[in-house]
């Protein structure tokens, strides 16, 4: 049987300095497969969606609409089954 394990959703380097995180689409213990989109992030002049890295349920939003966001953060945590 496999483990299963927590996966963070990390917030890519979009070029930009200034990174606000918008919204989720998706709540804490909700199903997803890996690449959809489960988060919004905004940067001067564009919109993003984050995608799921993996496929799981989400165990965490670690973050919420108009925090300033850097590269690398931890915007949630995926349970991967």
């Amino acid at each position: 049987m496999k483990e299963s394990r927590r996966v963070p959703i990390l917030l890519p380097d979009l070029g930009s300095p200034r990174v606000v995180f918008s919204l989720w689409y998706v709540q804490a213990g909700d199903r997803v497969t890996e690449g959809d989109r489960v988060a919004e992030v905004l940067i001067p002049g564009a919109t993003f969606d984050v995608p799921a890295p993996v496929s799981g349920t989400l165990a965490e939003r670690n973050v919420q609409p108009n925090n300033p966001l850097t590269p690398g953060t931890v915007l949630g945590v995926i349970q991967e089954r």
